[in-house]
């Protein structure tokens, strides 16, 4: 009988190595961060949206009070109170229902002619402004456009 050679069974694989994981970390840090930045502008998007048009129903239900009344609501409250909002929208950035609220200038009666958006209630976006460039220096040449003296000289 043959002694049967010990035959070596190939090495089983038992897991990834280090520079595949690095690999694929590397990759899933880049999708991140391409689409985490699109997130949550798409967010705040939604809240301006929100925002836009929470006002447009007061403004709407403001008209509605001062066409059935004859006189601007005392409060925001009243606009509730009498129906013609079901509640006083939130604020989508501070989640509160604080509103600023512009007083008629006409001596109409009632107190809330218009609403706005509360100073300061929005995040300040960043804006990168690059600097302009230098002028370049001026040539020896007469600039056409320059008024004349009617002499025939430049001032």
């Amino acid at each position: 009988m043959p002694r049967d050679l010990p035959h070596r069974q190939p090495r089983r694989l038992r897991g990834f190595t280090m520079i595949e994981l690095v690999v694929v970390m590397a990759v899933l840090g880049l999708l991140l961060s391409i689409a985490v930045p699109r997130y949550l502008d798409s967010l705040d998007r939604g809240r301006e949206h929100v925002l836009e048009h929470n006002l447009a129903q007061m403004r709407t239900a403001i008209d509605h009070y001062y066409g059935d009344r004859g006189a601007y609501p005392d409060s925001l409250e009243d606009l509730v109170t009498h129906r013609y909002l079901r509640a006083v929208p939130l604020n989508p950035f501070t989640d509160t229902a604080e509103w600023d609220v512009i007083a008629p200038t006409s001596g109409a009666r009632g107190a809330v002619f218009d609403v706005a958006e509360p100073a300061g209630t929005r995040p300040v976006r960043r804006l990168v402004i690059e600097p302009a460039p230098a002028p370049s220096v001026a040539s020896s040449a007469p600039d056409p456009n320059a008024p004349s003296s009617g002499d025939g000289t430049v001032p």
